[in-house]
């Protein structure tokens, strides 16, 4: 599961690439993004492909919330509260989901047409691995060549103005929000990480599919980058 990326390409770079017509970001910062923190991705806005802010995390399913809120409040009754379920699940935080792979869930379908895709832009990307002393550090992929910061896009859903609980301390709040599908690993990812890398887009017909094309078509974009298309870096 990739949970940290890095974007070092400025917006007129991006939005060359992406074919996309303005930008709403302003100043764009080079730095590593995290879950939940904004980052910017292409989409649609009306007829206008526009370069924008999202927060990274589409929400989680209904279930998993529900159980999350299920295993909250038998907490709190076992601490002798009072509990009012309907409130612990209406204020049950969810921090969101970052990375897709079943496009075949329910709860995925309704974000697969061309109005809700997005491109995520990065110039390297990390999946978790292990040190000489077994302790966690990333390790850092990006495309093979070279360039030292290509830019490439992940393939991405979003949703707009998304009302729900983040963060406790935070309570509701209204968001943008994106994610993006993962695929079985190519050789390179599949040393470090055998589950799953992201679906990554490089070439500009893959671009305009994702962006364009009926689902019928853009899910055969869900597949690994050939072996060899990508080289570790140091952090």
């Amino acid at each position: 599961m990739c949970n940290l990326y890095r974007q070092r390409s400025g917006p007129q770079a991006i939005l060359d690439a992406a074919n996309a017509m303005r930008s709403t970001v302003g100043n764009l910062a080079p730095g590593d993004v995290y879950p939940d923190h904004p980052a910017p991705i292409v989409r649609w806005e009306g007829a206008e492909r526009i370069l924008a802010s999202a927060r990274w995390g589409m929400p989680s399913s209904q279930k998993m919330i529900f159980d999350n809120a299920t295993k909250r409040a038998d907490k709190l009754r076992a601490k002798g509260g009072e509990v009012d379920f309907q409130k612990v699940l209406e204020f049950e935080p969810d921090s969101g989901t970052t990375n897709v792979r079943n496009t075949s869930s329910g709860h995925w379908r309704p974000y697969l047409s061309p109005a809700s895709r997005c491109l995520v832009p990065f110039t390297a990307f990390s999946e978790p691995g292990r040190n000489a002393a077994g302790k966690y550090q990333p390790v850092w992929f990006k495309l093979a060549g070279d360039e030292p910061k290509p830019l490439a896009f992940f393939a991405g859903i979003h949703l707009q103005a998304h009302t729900s609980v983040r963060k406790i301390k935070t309570g509701m709040e209204t968001i943008d929000v994106f994610a993006f599908l993962t695929t079985e690993p190519n050789a390179e990812v599949g040393a470090v990480h055998p589950k799953a890398m992201p679906v990554i887009l490089t070439q500009s017909d893959e671009i305009e599919a994702w962006m364009t094309a009926p689902w019928e078509t853009a899910k055969a974009l869900q597949r690994p980058l050939p072996d060899g298309a990508l080289s570790v870096i140091n952090a």
